[in-house]
This record gives C-alpha cells, structure tokens and sequence, in this order.
C-alpha cells in the first residue's frame, strides 16, 4: 500500500472530532473514552479478548488538576500508567508471558509484604524507573554533551540552549529509528496504525468496517509521536530563557522544569488536535512525518481488534 500522505492527515474538513484516544498493545489495541478505556487482544486461537475497565479521571476528584498544564502532567503519568498496565495485562493475553509460571522467591516475599497491592506496586515503579531513564537519557545527557560547544560560544547561554535543544531531538530520533529495528516492535506499530486508521475513520463519520478502515491514513494528529517530539521542541524553547553557564544547575533545571514542558506540551497537541489551519499544520507537520516510523499497515485482523477496542468504548460513551 502506498505511503500515507502527510497533507491528507492535516486538511480535516468534514470531520467530527472525537476524545477518544487509543494505543497499542501487544497483540491488540486499547481506546480510551473519558471514563472507560477497553482493549482488545488477538489470543494465540485468533480469537479476539475484550476487556473493559472504569478509569474515572482524577481531575473529577481534585477540580485544580482540570487547570490548564496540570492537567497535562496528570495525564502523562496517568497515560504510563495505564499504558504500563495494559502491555502487562495485553502480553499475558496474547500468550507472550506465560502466566502459570511459578513465582520467584523475590516475587513471593513482595506477595507476603504487599498483598493485592503489588501489582500496582510493581506498575508504578517500573515507571518511576522509566521516568528517570527518559530523563537522563533526553534531557540531562544532551546538557552533558552540549557542555562541550560551550568555550565556542562564549557567553551566548542562549545559544547553548538551542544546541541542546538540537541535541535532544537528534538522540529521540535515533532512539525511536533504533527502537523501529525490532521484529517484534514491528507489530505493534502495526496495531498503531489500525488504532489511528479506526480512530481516523470514526472522525470522519464512516461506518466501522475493515474495508473503510483501511482507507484511512495511518496518520494522527493527537498521536503520542507527535506529542514527545513537541516536547522536544518545546525544550528546547524553554531552556533557551534558562540562562545559565553553570552545568549543575542546568541539569538541576532541566529536572525542575520537566514537569511544566509536559503540561505545555500536552496544550499544544490538545490544541492541534481540535484546531485545522496553517500554524497548526506547521506544528503537526514534523510529528506527522515521524508517525511514518512509528506506525505501519496493518492487517485486516489487526483492523479488526481495533475496531472492536473502539466499538467498545462507543458502547458505554456514544457522545465521544
């Protein structure tokens, strides 16, 4: 099938935009609605597994977090989270883990100390770790090796913002063509794109069939790609103002700062994603371009389970 077009994925005329958010999987595809999120997962009899579960936003609970920003931090951590959550869940589904294994020594005394709770135990920690890496990998490596252009560009701490802004980008494209180099990664970008050309088909007011699916693009402008390659850029931008020469108290910055370059990141896309006009499309142009990597053409079967993830979601919230 040919490339998608990015230009098709920009002009959104006619289009009913939707809330409903999604991701892959191992073997399948999760959507998400305002307060329901369900995944579908191939079983390794190709028969499909539905899953639906309640995912009251915290925001209902604490009205602050409804503030623009915050409510972009709450949902970064609440999106690895339940990603985190439901990869685990997806994996043990699709037969990729296997679940009558007998548990570690480890593993049982966390059981004897954490009781039910471990799971989630668990869950959080794998992604506080994960936190951490990104950030060192993606925000204090790139100050390290930017510390090395300083003597040639004197005083100019501005400017050393932006050659560290450049930096990050070049490392968070190697890493995600590297990650792209995986067989089994392959796939899920495979279920990526089922995900945006069912979600894409939805918007556009068509009937959820796997052959309308497939005629959509794989393309979206509210994916996650698009959103960490704004907060490239969005970094890059904001450290350009945090003038410093000294490399203690860039990194020190550049940790203190994350959460903010998060929540102004999640705007930005919030704000592509319901808007359609030439500045838009000039943010969206570059995270469209690297979503080419980050999905690919899915099967038919691949269609299906996304389809079913969002059929799902539509049952329980209609008006999304």
């Amino acid at each position: 099938m040919a490339e998608p077009k990015v230009k098709d994925a920009l002009h959104e005329k006619g289009v009913k935009r939707t809330m409903i958010g999604g991701q892959a999987v191992m073997e399948g595809v999760m959507m998400r609605g305002r307060h329901i999120y369900a995944m579908a997962v191939r079983k390794p009899d190709r028969s499909i597994e539905l899953i639906k579960t309640a995912a009251a936003p915290l925001a209902d609970k604490y009205p602050v977090l409804k503030w623009p920003v915050a409510r972009g931090v709450v949902a970064f951590v609440d999106s690895l989270v339940t990603g985190m959550r439901v990869i685990t869940q997806s994996a043990e589904i699709a037969g990729l883990e296997d679940a009558e294994e007998e548990p570690s020594a480890f593993e049982k005394k966390l059981q004897r100390i954490f009781g039910e709770k471990m799971d989630n135990i668990l869950i959080y920690s794998v992604v506080a770790i994960a936190i951490v890496i990104a950030v060192g990998l993606f925000m204090l490596l790139p100050v390290w090796l930017g510390h090395f252009f300083a003597p040639l560009l004197g005083e100019s701490t501005w400017a050393l913002g932006i050659v560290e802004g450049l930096l990050r980008i070049t490392i968070f494209l190697a890493y995600v063509y590297l990650v792209s180099l995986s067989k089994d990664i392959k796939r899920v970008y495979q279920y990526h794109g089922a995900e945006h050309k069912t979600i894409n088909c939805f918007e556009r007011q068509q009937e959820l069939t796997i052959v309308n699916v497939r005629s959509h693009s794989r393309l979206h402008k509210r994916c996650g790609t698009s959103f960490l390659l704004i907060v490239m850029v969005m970094a890059m931008l904001v450290f350009m103002f945090v003038r410093t020469d000294v490399v203690i108290l860039r990194l020190l910055s550049r940790i203190i700062l994350v959460p903010v370059i998060a929540g102004l990141s999640y705007e930005v896309i919030k704000w592509a994603g319901r808007s359609d006009n030439v500045f838009v499309n000039v943010i969206s142009y570059p995270g469209l371009c690297l979503q080419k990597i980050t999905t690919a053409e899915p099967d038919d079967g691949m269609i299906e389970t996304a389809i079913t993830a969002m059929n799902a979601v539509l049952e329980s919230e209609p008006e999304s």
